[in-house]
């Protein structure tokens, strides 16, 4: 008689079936669970493959700027571009991390006129600031223009073009994974944008435009407005689904004083990522800038984890926290620490590995750098180990908390690279940068213990299993 494969299975009372697909099942189970945690953990995946083509992308096309424009105009671009980062950041108003925690909270309460309201409204109010911020620079160029290196200034210029669909492509960005819209709300800014601006690099060089800082910066107006405009088409679609047609309702009183403590947090934590380069900038020639964003460029994929877990979780954050699902929060954060500590700590032992071969990439000279990766190495490590601690006190309505730590951090920031970097350089730079994130992830696994009794450090989870 011939005995089926299952039967025979089920003839071993108490055993699993070892066939593959049981396995592959078992498998697929334990690492995507069903119910929200499996969701939650399939967004962070989702993030995080895209972060990862992301970075992949961007460091691509670092390295092109690098060896294509040399040392020296790299690091021109390199300061300008930090620039854009930090007014296009802050043009959102801190509405880009409120509307995350908006949006789940009308869908809940079925407000529809208040949902298409906060959708609406907060694109329209990004738009409107950051155009008037890049009107105001441009008019600040034009009046103390010849207070400046002249190197910077035509780069500077084309610089603050990019403003108004940066700023819109940040906002759509909160938007879309408040909707849980990852791929719409994380491709455009993270893979679209650096890819097409290494496209109009390969162009240019193509023409034999000259390889220079403006030249960057005009291929980052071509990607930044093409990027900003496409996501807005697909988002608009999107978000017509699933609003439908009927009237608008709107609180801007609401909306904004939420946003507030976030645009201070928005505001510190640009502060924290780019204190290093503009104080660089001053002290140091333009090419050692470069070297030194090559490094933290390098180093920074680490971040990634961080960063992907925390836009997967945020959302969800809000919905437990609206339900009153204490049980629940208190193991989704535990999960979320998890998911961020340990891939964090595996790549950075293989980008510390692989990081003089990473560094040679961006040309002669930029393997100098590599002893900048060990120092930044430990605050990303530290951080990662609390887990996305600030999206965490975000969600939970402790804004100001989260502010005051950002605010004590980015001074402490400043002060830390004015007095190291003229003494240490590149060493100084980062040492204060390193310092700054260790110390914030501390200060934040401290008020989420002792303000809402919930434990962020991966080592809890350590210890409550043994």
């Amino acid at each position: 008689m011939t005995i089926e494969p299952q039967a025979s299975a089920d003839l071993l009372p108490g055993r699993r079936s070892l066939l593959p697909r049981d396995m592959i099942a078992e498998l697929k189970e334990r690492l995507l669970p069903g119910g929200e945690r499996g969701l939650a953990q399939r967004a962070a995946m989702v993030a995080f493959a895209i972060r990862v083509l992301s970075a992949g992308i961007a460091y691509l096309t670092q390295v092109v700027l690098a060896r294509w424009m040399g040392s020296y105009e790299y690091g021109i671009f390199v300061f300008v571009w930090v620039w854009v980062l930090i007014l296009g950041g802050l043009s959102s108003l801190g509405l880009n991390i409120a509307v995350i925690r908006f949006v789940p909270e009308y869908k809940e309460r079925n407000e529809a006129a208040l949902l298409r309201g906060v959708l609406l409204g907060s694109r329209l109010l990004t738009v409107a600031v950051s155009t008037s911020v890049a009107l105001a620079g441009l008019l600040g160029l034009r009046v103390l223009g010849h207070v400046i290196d002249s190197h910077y200034v035509l780069p500077l210029y084309l610089a603050l073009f990019c403003l108004p669909l940066y700023t819109l492509t940040d906002m759509q960005d909160g938007i879309g994974r408040a909707h849980s819209f990852f791929n719409l709300a994380l491709l455009p800014p993270y893979v679209v944008r650096p890819l097409l601006i290494l496209v109009a690099m390969v162009a240019a060089h193509a023409l034999e435009l000259p390889m220079v800082a403006s030249t960057a910066a005009g291929c980052a107006i071509i990607a930044t407005w093409a990027t900003g405009l496409v996501q807005l088409a697909m988002m608009q679609r999107r978000l017509k689904r699933e609003t439908g047609d009927g009237p608008y309702a709107f609180e801007p009183g609401l909306w904004l004083s939420t946003a507030l403590p976030i645009f201070m947090i928005s505001g510190f934590e640009l502060l924290i990522q780019n204190t290093d380069v503009l104080v660089l900038t001053y002290f140091e020639a333009a090419d050692s800038v470069g070297v030194y964003y090559a490094a933290l460029k390098t180093i920074g994929f680490i971040s990634f984890v961080h960063y992907a877990v925390g836009s997967a979780v945020a959302s969800r954050l809000s919905m437990l926290n609206a339900r009153g699902d204490r049980d629940g929060l208190e193991s989704f954060v535990r999960d979320a620490a998890n998911w961020t500590f340990w891939p964090s700590l595996g790549a950075a032992a293989m980008l510390l590995v692989a990081g003089p071969t990473l560094l040679s990439l961006f040309g002669h000279g930029f393997e100098s750098g590599y002893p900048v990766m060990f120092a930044m190495v430990v605050g990303y490590l530290i951080r990662a180990s609390v887990g996305p601690a600030e999206f965490v006190l975000r969600m939970l309505g402790e804004q100001t908390s989260c502010a005051i730590v950002f605010g004590v951090s980015a001074l402490f920031n400043v002060m830390a690279n004015l007095l190291l970097v003229p003494h240490f350089g590149l060493m100084g730079a980062a040492i204060s940068s390193s310092a700054t994130l260790s110390g914030a992830a501390l200060a934040f696994h401290a008020i989420a213990r002792r303000r809402l009794g919930l434990k962020l450090g991966v080592w809890n989870g350590l210890f409550r299993r043994a």
